[in-house]
Formats: C-alpha cells, sequence, structure tokens
C-alpha cells in the first residue's frame, strides 16, 4: 500500500502541476474558450494510460507462466529505467518546466485547436504512461493487490486534491522538498522493483544463482504475511532473496541515491576585470 501510494502521489501531482500550468496559461491570457482542446488532450492522455495499464495486466493473465515471468522480469527492468530516468529529469528541469510548458503551449496556441490538444496530450502522457508501467511492475512485488488498489487510489486522490488546491492557491507547498523527498522514496521502491526483475530471470534459468540465498526467514516471517507485505511494498524486501538479488538491489540504491543527492555545481562567475 504505501509504495503504491507514493507513486500514485508522486507521479499524480506531477500531472496535476503540468495540467495547472496549461490551465492557468490559458486563463491568465484570455483564452478561456481553448480550454476545451486542451482537456479533450488531458482526457486522451489519461485514457491512453488507463488502456496501457490494462494491456499490461490483461497481457500477462494470458500468457504461460514462463512467458509470465520473462514479461514481468522484462517490465521491472523498463520500469526501472524510466523512474530513474524520470527522478532525474525532474530534478533537473523543475524550476524551468513552467517556463518550458508556457512556451509549448503558446507555440500550440498560434497552430490552432488540434496542435493545443496534442501539446496537452504530450505533457501529460508521458507522466500516465510512466505511471503504468511502474505501477504494473511495483504490483508484482506486493503480496496484497486490494490494499496497494487502496493505496493507488489514496495517492491518485491525494495528489489531484493537491493540485486544484495549488491551482487555486489555496494552500502553498515547498515543491522542491517535495521533489526531492520523493524521489529519494521512488528510488528505494525501484530498487525493489529491480529485485523482483532478477529474480524472475533466475527463475527462468536466464541468471544464476536462483536458490543461493543470502537469508530466507520464512520461518520468521512469512511472506504473505502483514509484515512481510509492509516490507516489500515499502523497500522491496524479500523473505528469500537471492545473493544476486541482493548485490543489485544495493548495488543500484548506493549508486543512483549518491547520484541524485550530489548537489549540482555551483556555476561560478568571473569578476570583469576593469576596463583601463
Amino acid at each position: 500500500m504505501l509504495s503504491t501510494f507514493i507513486i500514485a502521489l508522486r507521479e499524480g501531482l506531477e500531472a496535476a502541476l503540468i495540467v495547472g500550468i496549461l490551465v492557468a496559461y490559458l486563463v491568465k491570457t484570455g483564452r478561456k474558450a481553448l480550454l476545451a482542446p486542451l482537456w479533450a488532450g488531458v482526457g486522451l492522455a489519461v485514457l491512453v494510460s488507463l488502456a496501457t495499464g490494462a494491456f499490461l495486466t490483461i497481457t500477462s493473465t494470458e500468457l504461460s507462466p514462463r512467458g509470465e515471468e520473462f514479461f514481468a522480469g522484462t517490465t521491472s527492468f523498463l520500469a526501472v529505467g524510466f523512474v530513474t530516468w524520470m527522478v532525474f529529469w525532474m530534478k533537473r528541469t523543475a524550476r524551468h518546466l513552467k517556463g518550458q510548458l508556457e512556451g509549448q503551449l503558446s507555440t500550440a496556441v498560434l497552430a490552432g485547436p488540434l496542435a493545443l490538444a496534442a501539446a496537452a496530450f504530450f505533457a501529460v502522457v508521458r507522466e500516465g504512461l510512466e505511471t503504468s508501467l511502474f505501477i504494473y511492475a511495483n504490483f508484482k512485488t506486493v503480496s496484497s493487490t486490494p490494499s496497494a488498489t487502496v493505496g493507488l487510489l489514496l495517492g491518485l486522490g491525494l495528489a489531484i486534491t493537491l493540485g486544484y488546491l495549488i491551482y487555486r492557491s489555496s494552500i502553498k507547498i515547498n515543491l522542491s522538498k517535495f521533489f526531492n523527498y520523493t524521489g529519494i522514496a521512488l528510488v528505494v521502491v525501484a530498487a525493489g522493483v529491480l529485485s523482483y526483475g532478477i529474480h524472475e530471470y533466475q527463475e527462468l534459468g536466464w541468471l544464476p544463482g536462483a536458490d543461493f540465498f543470502v537469508w530466507d526467514v520464512t520461518s520468521v516471517i512469512a511472506k504473505e504475511s502483514l509484515l512481510g507485505g509492509i516490507l516489500a511494498g515499502a523497500i522491496g524486501f524479500d523473505t528469500t532473496t537471492s545473493l544476486l538479488q541482493f548485490v543489485f538491489w544495493a548495488a543500484y540504491l548506493g549508486i543512483v541515491l549518491a547520484l541524485y543527492l550530489k548537489p549540482a555545481p555551483v556555476k561560478s562567475v568571473a569578476a570583469k576585470a576593469p576596463v583601463a
């Protein structure tokens, strides 16, 4: 529940802020008549994202056991790659996001309603597709689908509410700190998804060491227990973790967090010498 809540809150708020920026730009520039094509583009992006999630779920249920292991493992690796790219992209571009979106929208407005709808669609669909893929991959790592679904719905609901309140200037949030902290949380979740992908490829026999465990604590913590589910959802903990899973989990977590938390280089401006 915790991991799906974090994913939905982070990704949902990003999408809500993007929509808020686009709507605010049209309202402030006196183009309220163009809100209809904008919402059409946003709506289409949401439908494509939902369809992607449904496709992933239905496809995995129709596959053979080995096919499902391959599909789950591969989508886990893709999800980790997308999320890793996303947290670094947001860290790098967050302060310039509003200007970039408004520039793209002003160009689209001149080209007509269809171009405006397309601009809104592409601005939102990236967040939606990333969320669908990562949510699907994360659902495979948790032991309780109902609780994970509750976390997903709560996260999306809170994200939409916060996005609306920020748009209405009803509340103020330090978005830099919010995205920084949730970025760290997503990296931790992604490490667990990566470990799960390694496990699936080990089950296929494509990676070695499936039975060489670093720990096997199933006698103390049952995989389907409440504690096991909480640990699995929060940090990707598995009651039976192979050495290869642990190595990749620790390496990913250590390297990515070190790079993510590394302070941005300070640009020094050389003082100009006075002209004689």
